[in-house]
C-alpha cells in the first residue's frame, strides 16, 4: 500500500539516472559555451554604406598613442552606458596596445564614443591627461576607404589644447556572415568526434542547451530540412545557414547561453548580433576588459579594489533611498554615456552623517540650521575677495574634465574673484537653443542633473523621500493653484562644476516673484533622498509664476543651498521673455532649479522620464529640448518632408 514495485522503482531509478545523465550533458555543454566564448572570428569586416537603419555590430580597436611623456599608460573607452580598458602598457611615450571591443550600433542609440588615457604612476588612483569623442557612425558612413585614423587627444579642462595623439580602427562585421560565423562556432562546440559534420545526437544536445522547449519538439523537423541529402548528418555551412534563418523566423533560444539574458520576441535587433556580443569574438588581438560604469571607475588603482572589498565604496546606476552608492553616477544625453559626478569623499561621508540619520537631522535642528546659514555667508564673502582669485586653476584642476574653458566668454585673467568665475558667462551660441522659434516646445533651464517626473506621486516613488514633500509646500499657498497640485516636476541639480546661470524653459510673462524664507539644506541627491528632511519645502527659495499661452502657468522655483551666497536676477515681475534667455545665476555652491507645470500641459521627452523611473539623473545641457505642449501633442506635429512649398 502506497509503494511501487521493485519494476516500477527500477524503472523511475533509471529514468532518473537518463535525467540526470542529460542533464549534466546538458550542464557540460553550456559549460563549453563559456568556455569558447573568445573564439576567433572568420566575420568579413567592411565600411558602413548608409547608417539610416543600421543596426549591428563595430569593431573599434584602440591601436596605440603618441603621448608627450613617458609613463605606463592605460585607456578607456567609454560607450552607452559601458566602460572597457586596456591593460597597461610599459613605460614609453608610444604606448601600443591593440585592444580591441565589438560594440552595438543603432541609428536611435549610443553612437558617440569616448576614449580617456589615464597616466598609471599613482598608487591610488590614476590621473586623466587626454581624451577625445569620436562618432562611431559619422566615422562608418565617411567617404574613405581605411578603417584607421588618428585622433587628437585633449586636454581635459580646455578643448584647445591637445597633449597627444590616438590611433583607431574601426569596421563594420557585415550581419549576415556575422550570423553564420557565429552558428559555425557554436555548433562546433557539439561536433564532439570533430568530422565537420553534425548526427542529429549532437544537434539534438544543442536545441537542448537553447532551453527552447517548442524548438526541442521541433528539432527533428529542422535537422530534416537541413539534411538535404537524407544521409542522416548535415555539414557545418548548411546547419549554419539554417539556423540564421530559423532564427529569424521562429528564434530557438528563448535566453543566452552565454549571459543568460532573456531574449525579447519583440527586440528589433537580431538575436546573433546579441550572442555575438556576448562571445566577444576576437581576431587574435586582446580584448578589453568590461564591467565597469565609468572610464573613472575603470582606472581605479589597487586603492578602489581594496576599497570595494572592505564595502566602503561601491558603484551603481541610479540613487535610491539611503544612497547606498558611494559614487553619483548620471547618464549624459548627449553622448549617452555614464558619467560620474566628481565630489570630495569627506564631503560624501559627512552628508551622509547629518542626512540619513535620526541624529544628524536632530544636530540640525538644535542649531546646525543657523550654522549652515552663517557657514554660507562667511563662505560667501571669501569667494566675492580678491585674494579668492587664487582658488580658481585648483577648482578648474579638480574639475578638470568637466569645466569646458573653450565655453567661458572671458580668459580666466579677466576673473577677479573666485564668484565672477563660478558665475561666469558662456560665448554666445554656446548653448542652442532647441526649435527656438517654437513657443509649443519647451527647454532646459540650466546646465544640470534632471530628473523629470509626469506627476509629484512618480517624483516621490522614485526620488523625493521626504514624508512631507508636496507642490503645496514647494510653492507656498498664494502660489499653489489648483492646476499645479497634480501637475508635472522638472528637478534641474547644478553642481558646482556646471555654469551657474538658469534660463527660462518657456516664452511668456513673468506675472509675480516671491521669495520664501527658510534653510540652507545641501541639494545633493544624499539629502534629497533622505526620509528625514525635505529639502526642496524647507529651503530658502524663489517662486516665480510665467504664464504662457501653449503651456498655462509654469512655476520656476530657484532654490538655495549651503554655500550658496545669494540667487540674482536679471528679470523683473511684468516682464516679457523668450524661452532660452537668461533668468538668473546662483552665487557659489550647489544648488537646483524646480519647473512646475500645470497637469496635462506637458508632454516630457520619454528618454528624461526613462531614465528618471530607474533613479537615474540625465546630465543636460541649458536649450536642450524638454518636452512639447499637450496642446500641440493632441493635434500632432507637421510632418515638414511632405510640405509643398507654392509661390
Amino acid at each position: 500500500m502506497g509503494h511501487g514495485s521493485s519494476k516500477e522503482e527500477s524503472e523511475s531509478s533509471l529514468a532518473g539516472s537518463e535525467k540526470s545523465a542529460r542533464g549534466s550533458r546538458r550542464s557540460r555543454l553550456k559549460q563549453r559555451l563559456h568556455l569558447h566564448s573568445r573564439a576567433k572570428s572568420s566575420s568579413h569586416h567592411k565600411r558602413l554604406d548608409d547608417a539610416g537603419d543600421f543596426a549591428g555590430i563595430a569593431l573599434l580597436t584602440l591601436v596605440q598613442a603618441e603621448m608627450k611623456f613617458k609613463d605606463k599608460w592605460l585607456a578607456c573607452l567609454s560607450f552607452g552606458e559601458q566602460t572597457f580598458r586596456t591593460n597597461i602598457s610599459p613605460q614609453t611615450d608610444k604606448p601600443v596596445w591593440n585592444s580591441e571591443k565589438k560594440l552595438l550600433l543603432e541609428k536611435n542609440g549610443p553612437h558617440v564614443a569616448r576614449i580617456s588615457i589615464f597616466e598609471t604612476n599613482k598608487m591610488s588612483r590614476n590621473n586623466l591627461v587626454g581624451y577625445c569623442e569620436i562618432d562611431l557612425l559619422e566615422f562608418l558612413t565617411r567617404d574613405s576607404d581605411s578603417n584607421s585614423e588618428t585622433l587628437d587627444l585633449l586636454d581635459p579642462s580646455t578643448s584647445d589644447k591637445i597633449v597627444g595623439k590616438i590611433c583607431i580602427s574601426c569596421c563594420v562585421e557585415d550581419p549576415i556572415e556575422t550570423e553564420k560565423s557565429f552558428a559555425r562556432r557554436i555548433l562546433s562546440i557539439v561536433d564532439y568526434n570533430e568530422d565537420g559534420n553534425l548526427s542529429f545526437s549532437e544537434f539534438s544536445d544543442l536545441i537542448n542547451a537553447f532551453g527552447n522547449q517548442v524548438a526541442a519538439n521541433k528539432k527533428e523537423e529542422i535537422f530534416k530540412a537541413a539534411d538535404k541529402n537524407g544521409d542522416g548528418v548535415v555539414s557545418m555551412d548548411e546547419l549554419a545557414a539554417l539556423l540564421a534563418i530559423q532564427q529569424e523566423k521562429e528564434p530557438l533560444m528563448n535566453c543566452c547561453p552565454v549571459c543568460g539574458e532573456t531574449l525579447k520576441v519583440s527586440d528589433k535587433l537580431n538575436y546573433m548580433i546579441h550572442l555575438t556580443l556576448c562571445f566577444d569574438e576576437g581576431t587574435g588581438k586582446q580584448v578589453m576588459t568590461g564591467g565597469f560604469l565609468t572610464d573613472k571607475q575603470a582606472s581605479y588603482g589597487w586603492m578602489f579594489k581594496l576599497s570595494e572589498w572592505a564595502h566602503v565604496s561601491s558603484y551603481d546606476i541610479g540613487l535610491n533611498s539611503g544612497s547606498s552608492a558611494a559614487h553619483i553616477v548620471v547618464f549624459d544625453r548627449r553622448t549617452k554615456r555614464l558619467v560620474e559626478e566628481l565630489i570630495d569623499e569627506k564631503i560624501v561621508l559627512s552628508m551622509r552623517a547629518i542626512y540619513q540619520s535620526k541624529l544628524g537631522l536632530g544636530l540640525l535642528d538644535t542649531g546646525a540650521k543657523e550654522l549652515l546659514q552663517s557657514i554660507s555667508e562667511k563662505q560667501g564673502r571669501k569667494m566675492n575677495s580678491v585674494e579668492s582669485a587664487k582658488d580658481i586653476p585648483k577648482f578648474i584642476e579638480f574639475f578638470k574634465d568637466q569645466i569646458n574653458l573653450a565655453d567661458v566668454k572671458h580668459p580666466l585673467e579677466h576673473f577677479k574673484t573666485f564668484n565672477e568665475f563660478f558665475v561666469r558667462e558662456l560665448k554666445p551660441g554656446a548653448r542652442p537653443i532647441a526649435h527656438k522659434d517654437r513657443d509649443d516646445v519647451a527647454v532646459c533651464a540650466a546646465d544640470s542633473r534632471l530628473m523629470a517626473f509626469k506627476s509629484v506621486d512618480e517624483s516621490l516613488r522614485f526620488w523625493i523621500k521626504g514624508r512631507k514633500f508636496s507642490i503645496h509646500g514647494l510653492l507656498g499657498k498664494d502660489q499653489c493653484s489648483s492646476g499645479f497640485i497634480d501637475g508635472s516636476l522638472v528637478i534641474f541639480r547644478l553642481a558646482p562644476q556646471d555654469y551657474h546661470r538658469f534660463h527660462f524653459p518657456v516664452s511668456g510673462t513673468i506675472q509675480k516673484i516671491v521669495n520664501i524664507p527658510g534653510c540652507l539644506y545641501t541639494v545633493n541627491p544624499i539629502a534629497v533622498n533622505s526620509k528625514y528632511c525635505n529639502v526642496f519645502t524647507e529651503n530658502k527659495r524663489v517662486v516665480s509664476i510665467i504664464s504662457t499661452a501653449e503651456f498655462g502657468k509654469v512655476a520656476f522655483v530657484a532654490i538655495g543651498a549651503t554655500m550658496v551666497g545669494s540667487v540674482t536676477f536679471s528679470k523683473k515681475e511684468g516682464d516679457h521673455i523668450k524661452k532660452g534667455e537668461e533668468f538668473g545665476y546662483f552665487s557659489f555652491g550647489g544648488s537646483t532649479v524646480i519647473c512646475v507645470f500645470e497637469k496635462d500641459a506637458i508632454e516630457i521627452d520619454e528618454d528624461l522620464l526613462a531614465n528618471s523611473a530607474r533613479s537615474l539623473e540625465t546630465l543636460v545641457s541649458v536649450g536642450m529640448k524638454l518636452g512639447v505642449s499637450k496642446k500641440q501633442a493632441k493635434t500632432g506635429l507637421p510632418n515638414l518632408e511632405k510640405c509643398v512649398l507654392q509661390d
